[in-house]
């Protein structure tokens, strides 16, 4: 598999269907997933399929409508840009909608890092 454009509009479905093992058949053996937020410079680093999984599927346990609308996709060998706009709804009804982008990198036609970078709004009042 060569990624492209249609690699990366197939992962951000599978994000909007929450279809984790959809989601993981995208992701090499060693990958990495860098979080927008953490402690560290890079936010927080999960590494390998297990600790991938379990970070992706917290999305949705944090926001159970979570929605990466308005994609847009880039890939120039190696490596690969997708911007979106993330909206979702927490327990209490608290609404986040804020523009991001995930940075890749690609290994045997697998995405290996996925880098998130999202910007930091303040949650909005529920609807």
């Amino acid at each position: 598999m060569t990624p492209d454009i249609a690699m990366l509009e197939a992962f951000s479905a599978a994000w909007n269907r929450h279809d984790l093992p959809a989601l993981m058949r995208f992701m090499h053996p060693d990958c990495v997933f860098e979080t927008a937020a953490g402690p560290d410079s890079w936010g927080t680093r999960h590494i390998g399929h297990e600790a991938v999984a379990k970070a992706f599927a917290s999305a949705w346990q944090a926001f159970p409508d979570a929605q990466w609308r308005n994609g847009r996709h880039w890939v120039a060998g190696e490596r690969g840009v997708s911007e979106w706009t993330f909206t979702g709804t927490a327990a209490d009804g608290a609404r986040s909608e804020s523009d991001g982008v995930d940075l890749f990198t690609f290994k045997d036609g697998l995405i290996l890092v996925k880098n998130v970078f999202r910007k930091a709004r303040p949650l909005l009042p529920a609807a």
